[in-house]
């Protein structure tokens, strides 16, 4: 009876460890009270001197979820240890912003020494510029560490290509514990930023399901050979504001990449589309959850993982 009253205690201090291990709201409200907003002035800034900055460090966010859970691992600079991931065929000249993150990093630095992780640094300077492009805010979970590897490998097979199906894009999140749903509305963040030619040439030469004009004027920025890193906006009625016009696009068949066409495409996800297209709100709703969502795939907490001083190499 002894051993049994003592494994249940075991068994309830190991639930309350794993509890204590979840991400918070209010992580660092006593070790770093000045984070928060120390990132949001950084971000503001960056974003206000290069609004395209914004989707780029929203996308970093999303690329780091994707690997191994969001870990900060993106941001690691190959060792002779391990190659990192901004090598990996969906990073490799189309990720940015590694340079503000590290301008950010330095600033948290300053006023809270080794205390905030760069893979929390990712997830509030995502959800900050949203809201410095006009979009919805959310409260951002807290208290990701840093992992001390990344994965050359799984950068390559679990980030969606711009060439996806609707299948392989459900199937991409769904891995990731991510709905159809989610993954629809986690789309929308291709309402800001701007895509290479090299990512919707095949698009806009030999698909159909795309409006005449705006192939014709896409086809005078991206020639069908070379100009690979000539830029369109993924949302070109409003490519700066953070809002429902990417699903507005859709309807009028112009998503700019393959893989955003085939979210109305006389398929499943057609009705999500209409819904988002005429109501705002709904699509900011869904967008702020999967956004918490995706900021919970994996993360490093507790003793694992560290608190990287340079974002770009482990301590």
């Amino acid at each position: 009876m002894t051993t049994f009253t003592y494994s249940l205690a075991l068994c309830f201090l190991a639930t309350i460890s794993l509890s204590s291990a979840q991400l918070s709201s209010t992580f660092y409200s006593t070790s770093c009270p000045k984070a928060l907003s120390t990132i949001q002035s950084a971000v503001n800034a960056a974003v206000n001197k290069e609004a395209r900055m914004g989707a780029s460090l929203l996308r970093l966010h999303f690329h780091d979820c994707f690997v191994n859970g969001c870990d900060g691992s993106v941001l690691l600079d190959d060792t002779s240890n391990f190659t990192g991931e901004k090598t990996a065929g969906p990073n490799q000249n189309s990720l940015r912003g590694f340079d503000v993150i590290d301008n950010i990093k330095t600033q948290v630095e300053s006023v809270c020494k080794q205390t905030v992780s760069c893979a929390d640094i990712l997830a509030v300077a995502a959800r900050d510029s949203v809201v410095a492009l006009g979009g919805p805010t959310w409260t951002v979970q807290l208290g990701r560490r840093d992992a001390k590897t990344a994965s050359l490998s799984t950068a390559n097979s679990d980030i969606p290509s711009p060439a996806s199906s609707l299948s392989t894009l459900t199937s991409a999140f769904s891995k990731k514990g991510l709905s159809t749903t989610d993954m629809v509305a986690l789309s929308g963040a291709h309402t800001i930023g701007q895509a290479r030619c090299t990512t919707f040439r095949t698009r806009i030469y030999n698909e159909t399901n795309i409006n005449s004009s705006f192939k014709t004027s896409l086809q005078g920025k991206c020639p069908s050979s070379g100009g690979d890193n000539n830029l369109s906006p993924l949302d070109m009625s409003t490519p700066t504001s953070f809002d429902n016009s990417y699903y507005k696009n859709l309807i009028n068949l112009k998503g700019l990449l393959h893989s955003d066409q085939q979210l109305f495409n006389n398929g499943s996800t057609d009705s999500q589309v209409n819904t988002y297209s005429s109501n705002g709100a709904k699509f900011n709703s869904d967008f702020t959850s999967a956004m918490v969502k995706m900021g919970n795939i994996s993360p490093l907490t507790g003793s694992n993982g560290e608190i990287r001083t340079n974002c770009r190499k482990i301590n």
